[in-house]
């Protein structure tokens, strides 16, 4: 699994000049190898397409034994005199890697299913990753970080999409400034970048 997991990463890396559709949502929010939290958590993101706009969501995620599973939602308002696109979606995620010797990365597969839904150009989501980080714990200091690189293949559903499969690349760090407190920035790569900052608080 280690062995194909770098391939994945340099496969879909080289695929991430096709269009990128980021998450379950479509906003390019991506994930982290490991969950910050033990019970759950609850959060707010902002997203900003390279084409404009902005997106808010608001997410929970909740630990299932070896899963934890999160649900998103929220607006996405297009620039322009574009209708506002409501935001829905459910990921899952598991540890499939852990770091040794010879691969020093952490990984975990996230899966998801959701959808932009607006009249008349709705579109479900349905993408599968393989996250890869390791977390670093400076020395000296309370904050925690945790670099992240997660290749992603969607399939995508909708009476107006051109290509029912994409791929991306989601660039990610999550910074954890307190016991409680989450700060989340990630980014995606290809012809529909963007970036995405999170506030999170967990428990």
């Amino acid at each position: 699994m280690q062995r194909y997991a770098g391939l994945l990463l340099v496969i879909i890396a080289a695929s991430a000049a096709r269009v990128v559709h980021a998450q379950a949502t479509g906003t390019t929010t991506f994930n982290a190898p490991y969950r910050a939290f033990q019970r759950s958590e609850i959060g707010v993101l902002l997203s900003f397409p390279d084409g404009g706009g902005t997106a808010i969501e608001g997410a929970y995620r909740y630990a299932s034994g070896k899963f934890d599973i999160g649900f998103k939602g929220g607006f996405f308002d297009p620039p322009g005199p574009g209708k506002t696109v409501l935001l829905v979606g459910a990921e899952a995620r598991e540890r499939v890697i852990t770091h040794t010797i010879d691969f020093p990365l952490d990984g975990a597969l996230v899966l998801g299913a959701g959808g932009n839904f607006v009249s008349g150009n709705s579109a479900l989501l349905f993408p599968v990753g393989l996250s890869l980080g390791r977390r670093i714990d400076p020395q000296g200091s309370t904050v925690s970080i945790v670099p992240y690189a997660q290749p992603t293949m969607f399939l995508i559903a909708g009476s107006n999409v051109s290509d029912h499969v994409q791929f991306a690349l989601g660039l990610g760090s999550d910074f954890r400034l307190s016991r409680a407190f989450d700060v989340r920035l990630s980014a995606g790569l290809g012809d529909r970048e963007g970036v995405s900052i999170g506030a999170v608080w967990v428990h």
